[in-house]
Order: C-alpha cells, then sequence, then structure tokens
C-alpha cells in the first residue's frame, strides 16, 4: 500500500492515465498528418470547440476523416471555402470553430 492506497488500484489508475493520455495526444495531431505544405503559409489555428470533425472536404456533409479536441493547435493553410479552413489535402474544418494563433498569418 502507498499512502493508504492498494497497489493494485494505483496500477489500474496509471493504466487508464496513460491510455488517455496517449488518445488524446493521438487525436491531435491525427488529421494533421502528412500536412503537405500546411504550415508553410503561417497559418496555425487552435480549436475551440470540445470535438471537431475535420472532413474530406468544404462541405458538412462531407465524409469525416479525422478530429481535433479542444484546444488542439495544428498548422493550416490561408484558404477558405463554403465556411471551411483547408488544413491539408483533403482535409477541412469549420473556420467558426478555429481560431488563428498569436503571430499567424492566416
Amino acid at each position: 500500500m502507498f499512502l493508504g492506497i492498494p497497489k493494485r488500484a494505483l496500477i489500474i489508475v496509471a493504466i487508464l492515465a496513460g491510455v488517455g493520455l496517449i488518445y488524446v495526444m493521438g487525436t491531435d495531431k491525427r488529421p494533421s498528418e502528412g500536412a503537405t505544405g500546411g504550415g508553410s503559409s503561417g497559418c496555425r489555428v487552435t480549436v475551440t470547440a470540445d470535438v471537431l470533425n475535420v472532413r474530406a472536404a468544404p462541405d458538412p456533409r462531407a465524409e469525416i476523416v479525422g478530429k481535433f479536441n479542444q484546444n488542439a493547435e495544428t498548422a493550416a493553410q490561408v484558404e477558405v471555402q463554403n465556411g471551411f479552413r483547408k488544413i491539408a489535402d483533403n482535409k477541412w474544418a469549420k473556420t467558426e470553430y478555429l481560431k488563428p494563433v498569436n503571430g499567424a498569418t492566416c
């Protein structure tokens, strides 16, 4: 026992925390992986929604190809169509849930 907490409970909490951390880190990066030229424009954005869907096209009915959690930061492009900002090739996110980071040229 450590501080009155059974060893088994500490192990379970540590495993759950590790899995949660890996999940959060992975979902923040997944939509922007493989972005070609995304950062060359100097445009970086932060997600303001709890969870933001990344779509294959600038259309609310387009296939969801990734997700960002709130406060995730990613490179983006200056191109905006139909209320969506281009994140990378075939990756678009609703502009109303993206806030340019300080100093970004979006």
